[in-house]
């Protein structure tokens, strides 16, 4: 059976690469299916920063290991924060996309689930917490379409745009590093999500 052709779109900032629509409807659906099985076993929770502060958006993860914070700091771990047991396992449909978008030789050994409802944002940071700075980071959007802004990693000016449900973008190269978050959600632009809302998975080489 042929590979479906995912066609790429510029984006004018070197190495920050965007797949629009690379996942039709019914491959939306399946995976929605898989990360809300996935989160039975490692529900939702919402993480606190290093100072006490909540998050706004409630996260989980899938993979050997999982990004958490709180008050003892920024880290991945092997286990659920709140359950104590291993994360569950990948997608096949994101180690598949991980293969044929970023060109990488090895997988991706943690996946970061973020659940976006309401007024949930994430502002501008930069992923650093990775072992190696030069692999790629690899994002898939479910469900609400999201208002993302990027900017060059050493500052100035960023830009925004839509990101609808189906779209993969890559942190690559140059661009690895690039201040990127989520200003807003166009709430109600999708029913995939039960109850609403926004669902980004993030594919990352931890170690």
């Amino acid at each position: 059976m042929n590979r479906p052709v995912i066609r790429e779109t510029p984006t004018g900032l070197p190495g920050f690469r965007l797949w629009p629509g690379a996942l039709d409807a019914a491959a939306q659906k399946t995976l929605m299916d898989q990360v809300l099985a996935a989160a039975e076993t490692a529900p939702f929770y919402r993480p606190v920063t290093p100072g006490g502060r909540p998050f706004s958006v409630e996260m989980t993860g899938m993979g050997s290991l999982a990004w958490v914070s709180d008050r003892a700091g920024y880290r991945y771990q092997p286990t659920h924060p709140v359950t104590g047991q291993p994360w569950p396992p990948m997608p096949q449909t994101l180690l598949d996309l991980w293969d044929a978008l970023t060109g990488w030789p090895a997988p991706p050994d943690a996946c970061l689930v973020n659940l976006y409802r309401g007024e949930a944002r994430m502002g501008l940071h930069q992923d650093r917490d990775e072992a190696d700075l030069t692999a790629p980071v690899l994002s898939v959007s479910l469900g609400d379409t999201a208002v993302f802004r990027i900017g060059p990693a050493e500052g100035g000016k960023t830009h925004g745009l839509k990101l609808a449900s189906g779209d993969v973008c890559a942190l690559m190269g140059p661009a690895r590093l690039a201040r990127h978050g989520i200003d807003r959600l166009l709430t109600g632009s999708s029913q995939l999500v039960p109850g609403g809302g926004r669902i980004n998975l993030t594919l990352r080489r931890a170690l």
